[in-house]
């Protein structure tokens, strides 16, 4: 089954009103104020995965996200852009004098498909996203990190790998578990600015609002 088949897509509006209701989140959490209002908008309801992504000139600034929709996707957008903006622990907490120079993206996942056997022809580069796990070690990268960087299938799953604390090689052993997803990004080109998407699931987003 091809990644994120029989997942419905958002419709561009729909995803830029996500964005700028993380961005909201972001900057009530960073600058101490009361919450902004959860847009009305059905897909909220819906349990999906959501990651939300800060940068500062291009350089990641934080990025954190439920990857399982096991819960609203109100519930997994908030959570995400609250801890990206003060709970990564690779970096400080996002002062007040940076949100004027940092970009928001939010990336809302398919659910995650186990690969049996996995290896390099299983992954598509530009579609999936991985999640690697063995015993309670676990790496996630999102599928727009793999197409960026121009990597190969082989060098997605061990830099997945890596991630997760553990040798490259460790996607072959029978005690790893592989997942992969797919994802519709939305990201802003400069902070506040215009809106793009890219979606890698490969899925018809729909043609009217889901609101």
């Amino acid at each position: 089954m091809t990644t994120g088949e029989n997942y419905p897509g958002l419709d561009s509006e729909t995803g830029k009103r996500l964005l700028a209701y993380a961005r909201a989140v972001v900057e009530a959490i960073v600058t101490d104020e009361s919450p902004p209002e959860t847009p009305e908008l059905s897909v909220l309801g819906e349990e999906r995965g959501a990651f939300v992504t800060l940068k500062t000139d291009g350089e990641l600034r934080g990025c954190i996200g439920r990857p399982l929709p096991d819960q609203p996707l109100s519930d997994a957008l908030e959570a995400a852009a609250t801890e990206a903006a003060t709970g990564d622990p690779r970096f400080p907490p996002v002062s007040p004098d940076e949100l004027d120079s940092i970009t928001v993206s939010m990336s809302v996942l398919t659910p995650p498909e186990s690969l049996s056997g996995v290896g390099p022809g299983d992954i598509v580069v530009g579609r999936d996203g991985l999640i690697l796990t063995r015993g309670r070690q676990s790496g996630l990268l999102l599928p727009q990190v793999a197409a960026d960087r121009e990597w190969t299938a082989e060098q997605f799953l061990g830099e997945t790998a890596r991630k997760a604390g553990l040798p490259p090689d460790a996607w072959k052993q029978a005690e790893t578990t592989v997942k992969r997803f797919s994802a519709q990004v939305f990201a802003e080109e400069s902070p506040h600015g215009r809106i793009t998407v890219d979606d890698y699931t490969g899925v018809e987003s729909e043609t009217e609002p889901s609101d």
